[in-house]
């Protein structure tokens, strides 16, 4: 890979952009997959509770707390170089997988799995600011939206396919032998068409600040996957409490790295950016839906009593709608301009709502009407698929490209912490509503608080979403914040 300037539009940029596109897809991808495979796994390997919990917050915990780090590595040393990295940690982390003859060592693939993913996921949302022109961006985060929200959606339906079908025997194993192939593919046809790009005035990794971000979340996000189950010990009490003495511990070193020259991981600069922390509170408000999968399959399954494949195959209209979103992004920027975010989490907000009403009002022994829930899903899906790529140039236009890396880390972070707090505290709404045993009647009526609960956290954020609709980011704006 030889390293070009990006001055003038890069001829191969969309094939280029296509490839760093597997590195959005396969992270969610491995994520929601899990979820259908868990009672699979149990029977084979015997895993109990505890660690069919860990096998899901391994993964979820190491790839939020090293994001931003990932994101920073492609600015500072290449991000075709830390994205094909990433790839081959991230195939030979789902080899382990795989082939683990014990639950510990699914627990550790799947740690590595995390690790390796936050390196490779970040290099596709950086790249967008590094090789494309303005005018150019918002349909390639159009189609970063569509790739990365039915990752998600794919997974839950692929999960349910390939223990269904049992492919070669391999039961659960599939779920992630299947990246060995496309990894594979993607190395061999990618490392002649990428071209490195990265920051200008790139220095060595602020190894301090990494380790001080990686402890301050991971004091935040361990405790918020790991607390429910647990009972909330004193431990994850003490460990929350200390996450804020060490975020402030964190931002005092990187400013006096900032004003001493350095290249601190996260540049306080960056942080002033016109609009960046509401626009970041917004992100925070975003994937508060991120529990509604695992409670929905939950509804699905255990109080409709659906097999895994068909739960899987509900949330199809929720992907038509989300590959539908964000493909038409760029028509509807000329009729809203930049109250598209709004409008779409506010689709998501009416989705919820009218699904909470609907599950209520239909008996606990019966499915919601088909036809009904299949224009909900549909809905819910179309406006988180508006949504998300309109949040991503909401607070990446915002800096300028030679930070594409950080913004690209601390977006995904946020949002993974958004998904980790929604499981923390919606997912703690729905079980404590559950009681023992749950029945039907109990579970449908913990689903259609917890969708309410849902609604209300995207309704503040479509609010906040509002006020920055009125500025949005300009390229002046972004350029106002350089590197040292």
């Amino acid at each position: 890979m030889s390293r070009i300037e990006i001055e003038v539009p890069e001829p191969r940029r969309w094939l280029m952009f296509a490839i760093l596109l597997v590195g959005a897809f396969l992270p969610p991808l491995d994520f929601f997959i899990v979820n259908v495979a868990l009672p699979s796994i149990q029977e084979d390997l015997g895993t109990g509770s505890s660690a069919e919990q860990m096998v899901i917050s391994s993964y979820a915990t190491l790839y939020a707390v090293t994001l931003i780090t990932g994101g920073r590595l492609g600015d500072l040393y290449g991000r075709g170089r830390m994205f094909f990295l990433g790839l081959l940690g991230f195939a030979a982390a789902s080899l382990m997988c795989g082939l683990a003859v014990s639950p510990w060592m699914l627990i550790l693939g799947r740690t590595l799995q995390g690790v390796t993913a936050a390196v490779m996921a970040p290099q596709a949302l950086a790249s967008v600011q590094a090789i494309f022109p303005v005018s150019e961006r918002p349909l390639a985060l159009s189609i970063y939206g569509a790739v990365f929200g039915l990752a998600s959606v794919i997974g839950q339906a692929l999960g349910g396919f390939l223990i269904e079908v049992d492919v070669l025997g391999m039961g659960w194993r599939a779920i992630f032998l299947v990246n060995l192939p496309i990894a594979l593919l993607v190395i061999a046809f990618g490392i002649p068409v990428l071209k490195e790009t990265r920051a200008q005035h790139a220095n060595k990794l602020d190894l301090v600040g990494t380790a001080l971000s990686m402890l301050t979340l991971t004091t935040l996000v361990v405790p918020l996957i790991e607390g429910r189950e647990a009972g909330w010990p004193w431990w994850a009490w003490l460990s929350l409490a200390a996450s804020p003495a060490l975020a402030v511990a964190f931002w005092r070193y990187e400013s006096r790295l900032h004003r001493a020259g350095g290249t601190p991981i996260l540049a306080p600069a960056v942080l002033n950016a016109p609009g960046l922390g509401r626009a970041l509170l917004v992100a925070l408000c975003f994937y508060s839906i991120g529990v509604f999968f695992l409670m929905f399959s939950m509804y699905m399954q255990s109080a409709l009593r659906m097999s895994a494949l068909h739960a899987g195959l509900i949330f199809l209209p929720f992907g038509a709608g989300f590959l539908l979103g964000p493909l038409s992004v760029p028509l509807l920027r000329r009729v809203l301009g930049g109250y598209v975010n709004p409008v779409g989490m506010g689709l998501e907000v009416v989705g919820l709502l009218w699904l909470g009403w609907l599950v209520s009002v239909t008996p606990t022994t019966l499915a919601p009407p088909f036809t009904s829930l299949t224009v909900i899903l549909f809905l819910i899906g179309l406006g988180q698929g508006l949504g998300l790529p309109t949040l991503m140039r909401m607070v990446t236009g915002r800096v300028a490209p030679a930070y594409a890396g950080m913004i690209a880390g601390i977006t995904s972070a946020t949002l993974q912490i958004s998904t980790s707090l929604s499981v923390a505290l919606i997912g703690g709404v729905f079980y404590t509503l559950l009681g023992e045993p749950a029945t039907a009647v109990s579970i449908t009526h913990a689903f259609t608080i917890a969708v309410l609960c849902i609604a209300v956290c995207l309704a503040v954020g479509a609010a906040i979403s509002l006020t920055l609709a009125r500025e949005p980011a300009t390229v002046a704006q972004a350029s106002a914040v350089r590197p040292t």
